[in-house]
């Protein structure tokens, strides 16, 4: 039999699984000083500066309105922690699986790297980094992207090059990522200008194949986004759920844009 509060303490789940450890920390503090329901929609309202999550809290405090019996705000505060609580230790337990292409034997068990890829951008919720050195005909990660981002995901593809890499064909990153998707994401390069080089005068690469989102999922491969790399090559990599690094290579990439390292191509 259903409980009475079951639509709040959904909705306390699914809000906790969304905002930032930070900001559901200052929902929970407003909500819990409030003298009533109202009154927290109207502080949360003011005082919350990001639309998309004061947004979702107050859908979950609409939520609590409706409920048959609502609940003091003290206990909605209390019922938000608890779901915190939870929904962090969930995000730092960790697992890492192998994700391969190739040759298949049965000395391990492997996961397919296109079928890894997917389940990254298939879980996001928030955001989508997504990093390869060459991109070339990846039709299912693309429309994975597309439905990302109708479903609210902020989506950043960082590439090598928009246009030429050196010693291969030229190549457009826009065109390979196809319409749909440069509409929809934001997508970074690394300008030669700020690349490193040797004493030959050789520039660094960028040799990067990852795909990480919402602090949570991070795919690491050593296969680029190409057709090739999901189908005929041999590829390695690593598929890790939960822990720190997520969130540290998130971080990172943060850091590269902002230090204008990467720069933003202009669509």
């Amino acid at each position: 039999m259903a409980d009475v509060h079951d639509d709040v303490i959904e909705a306390a789940r699914k809000l906790s699984s969304i905002l930032p450890a930070e900001t559901l920390g200052i929902v929970v503090t407003k909500i819990e000083h409030a003298r009533s329901i109202t009154e927290a929609q109207s502080v949360l309202g003011r005082d919350l500066p990001h639309p998309h999550y004061r947004a979702l809290a107050l859908e979950f405090l609409d939520c609590a309105a409706g409920d048959p019996q609502p609940l003091a705000p003290v206990a909605l505060a209390i019922a938000l922690r608890a779901a915190g609580h939870v929904e962090e230790a969930h995000r730092k337990s960790q697992s890492v699986e192998l994700v391969w292409t190739g040759p298949e034997s049965d000395a391990a068990p492997f996961r397919r790297t296109e079928q890894a890829i997917l389940q990254v951008l298939n879980s996001a919720r928030q955001r989508i980094t997504l990093v390869s050195y060459a991109v070339y005909r990846i039709p299912r990660i693309c429309a994975a992207l597309v439905r990302a981002a109708q479903r609210g995901v902020r989506i950043r593809v960082i590439v090598e090059t928009p246009n030429e890499v050196e010693g291969h064909n030229e190549y457009s990153t826009l065109q390979a990522l196809g319409d749909d998707v440069a509409s929809c994401a934001t997508v970074y390069y690394w300008p030669r200008a700020r690349r490193q080089q040797d004493s030959g005068g050789h520039l660094g690469i960028l040799h990067v194949k990852c795909a990480v989102a919402d602090s949570r999922w991070l795919l690491l491969s050593s296969a680029n986004l190409t057709d090739y790399a999901f189908t005929v090559n041999m590829e390695l990599g690593v598929l890790i759920t939960g822990g720190s690094l997520p969130e540290m290579v998130e971080q990172h990439c943060d850091w590269l844009v902002a230090s204008s390292i990467l720069m933003e191509l202009e669509q």
